[in-house]
């Protein structure tokens, strides 16, 4: 998933593992963040994408996007502002 695409060309995509302990058997979460290379800058922070290992491009950037493989679901905004009936103090 990537988690921030703030430089030009660049992306921070966090990679997440699940593998059982060794001695006690439950499963544990680990992560790993790699910055990838995005020439269009199609990717933007919450999607699924897919990225494969590259040369070197700097300093620490040695994987490149291939596909965006799913899209973050965009939530329409509501006005919150007007909507104080419940619970709020007049």
């Amino acid at each position: 998933m990537v988690v921030s695409a703030g430089t030009a060309k660049t992306l921070v995509v966090r990679v997440e593992r699940r593998a059982p302990h060794p001695q006690y058997g439950k499963m544990v979460r680990s992560a790993q963040k790699y910055h990838a290379h995005d020439e269009a800058g199609s990717a933007k922070p919450g999607d699924v994408v897919r990225i494969e290992e590259c040369r070197p491009m700097s300093r620490t950037k040695r994987w490149r996007l291939v596909a965006v493989v799913k899209h973050k679901m965009s939530v329409p905004s509501t006005a919150k502002a007007g909507n104080q009936e419940e619970g709020g103090r007049s």
